[in-house]
């Protein structure tokens, strides 16, 4: 995974965090931050929402891991 995968994963589990604090409590933590309508907000979210299609394509990126271990795995 490169460097600016990882920190597209970062943005996107901050995202993630702040989407589930708005679900179950109301609550906008960048917002309470960074002032509601502030351009450093909608800054924030625009990256949040960068990072998620950058991570899009470790969707469907094939995994090492589960390749080797379907090489293993004798067939029948």
């Amino acid at each position: 995974m490169s460097a600016v995968q990882r920190i597209a994963l970062v943005f996107t589990i901050i995202g993630a965090i702040n989407w589930g604090l708005i679900g179950f409590f109301q609550f906008d933590l960048v917002a309470a931050i960074f002032g509601h309508a502030s351009a450093l907000t909608r800054i924030i979210y625009g990256i949040v929402g960068i990072a998620g299609l950058i991570n899009l394509g470790l969707l469907f990126k094939p995994n090492p891991e589960i390749e080797r271990s379907e090489a293993r795995t004798p067939t029948r």
